[in-house]
């Protein structure tokens, strides 16, 4: 299959990209910079540069690469506030979709979230409502998530990927990045809202699979939802440094989600099933 990777030199793209050439896929990625096309180079995938708020340059770039699949793997995470991925979510994936119906492309697989759920006392599965009535500054992430995956449902075939908090290389959960810098600030909490994780490995893998899935939402997560009062302390630990004081309170929106689909329906297993294998994989980086 030819695929036409948006975001390919992201955290997720970088690893997505040489799983999809494994595969025996053809790629095509994009980047923003010089070196983010080096690599794609070097990984044996073709390279565009590319502004995804330019529409004539998507046009062109998704006509150009002719390909029998998009994967949107665009975020504006590296630096961005919730505002900018927003944006990319809404203005990106509408220029991005309507370049790949113009092409004549049927199958897409989109990067979504799975902390976009409404209020619940338990993990949300895929047919639980996203939180559409959400306050500011939420409602700003919430309106691009439903931008995003209202225009994707426009091509034939698509599959939504509702992440959950990625880590790794490339996130904010990695040695040296933004959440183990809040640690050693004091400014991260240890609350007992609920989170789900997924190595960016293990959701870059999901994205491959998703190319042969049939259309959908599906949450991928490992098997272990947390409370802050549980994954931070192992965070902590795996990076050397000092936990903080756990405390209480958190939204109701803070549940965590349930990826049995993926795993029992879909064939998907993560290669750490738990955030605490995964988190302990930084000490022995």
């Amino acid at each position: 299959m030819r695929v036409f990777v948006a975001g390919a030199s992201g955290a997720i793209g970088r690893v997505l990209v040489p799983m999809l050439i494994e595969a025996g896929h053809e790629v095509i990625g994009t980047s923003r910079t010089t070196e983010g096309l080096d690599t794609l180079h070097a990984q044996g995938a073709g390279a565009v540069e590319l502004d995804v708020f330019d529409r004539d340059a998507v046009f062109a770039a998704v006509r150009d690469a002719a390909p029998d699949a998009v994967i949107h793997q665009l975020t504006a995470l590296s630096g961005g506030s919730s505002a900018d991925n927003a944006r990319i979510r809404e203005t990106g994936t509408r220029n991005l979709v309507d370049a790949a119906k113009a092409a004549g492309v049927r199958r897409i697989v989109a990067q979504s979230i799975s902390w976009a759920y409404e209020a619940g006392d338990k993990p949300a599965t895929e047919d639980v409502s996203l939180d559409v009535t959400a306050p500011e500054p939420r409602s700003i992430s919430i309106n691009g998530v439903l931008a995003l995956e209202q225009a994707v449902t426009e091509i034939p075939e698509h599959v939504v990927l509702r992440y959950g908090t990625l880590y790794g290389p490339g996130t904010w959960y990695a040695p040296g990045a933004l959440m183990a810098k809040q640690l050693e600030s004091g400014t991260l909490k240890a609350t007992d809202g609920i989170s789900s994780f997924v190595e960016v490995s293990d959701a870059a893998r999901a994205a491959v699979l998703a190319l042969s899935w049939p259309s959908g939402v599906v949450n991928v997560c490992d098997d272990e939802p947390a409370t802050g009062h549980e994954w931070v302390p192992v965070f902590a630990k795996a990076l050397g440094l000092p936990a903080p004081e756990p405390t209480t309170g958190h939204a109701g929106w803070e549940r965590g989600a349930d990826s049995s689909k993926a795993r029992s329906e879909l064939g998907w297993a993560p290669r750490f099933a738990s955030w605490r294998a995964g988190f302990a994989a930084f000490a022995d980086a």
